[in-house]
């Protein structure tokens, strides 16, 4: 590893402790934003046993499937021929407003809702917002 990726994984820690730190806050910012939005511990998702000793949840098996986690800022529709008319230098209106949370999108469904950080000339997203898993539920059907 050389040293810039150690500066970089430096960086990155020390905004994390700083997410941490203010995280209390953000956490009743984003609970007024975005009501019924909850957080879920990590508790929740490692193996438990019953009284027997099976296993109720085992995610072992799936903990290394990758995934696609990407980010919309927004969108918007085009006819053929106005995307035939763009050009370098055109711009796109999108259909969100500047300062408005970003969609962060796991294999295409929404899952939460974050803002972008820079980090060191690097693009993060720091989540506001994650979408329960019920509403999620509700979008497959």
């Amino acid at each position: 590893m050389s040293g810039t990726d150690t500066s970089d994984e430096d960086d990155w820690a020390a905004a994390l402790a700083e997410q941490r730190a203010s995280e209390a806050g953000a956490n009743a910012k984003a609970s007024s934003a975005f009501p019924g939005a909850t957080a879920a511990p990590v508790e929740s998702f490692l193996p438990t046993t019953t009284e027997g000793g099976t296993k109720v949840a085992d995610l072992d098996a799936i903990l290394d499937i990758p995934v696609t986690l990407s980010v919309e800022i927004g969108k918007t529709r085009l006819t053929i021929r106005n995307l035939l008319q763009l050009n370098q230098g055109s711009v796109v209106e999108l259909d969100r407003l500047a300062g408005e949370p970003l969609d962060v999108l796991i294999n295409g469904t929404l899952v939460a809702h974050g803002e972008v950080v820079v980090v060191n000339e690097k693009f993060g997203i720091r989540l506001t917002d994650v979408v329960s898993a019920q509403e999620r539920v509700k979008k497959l059907r």
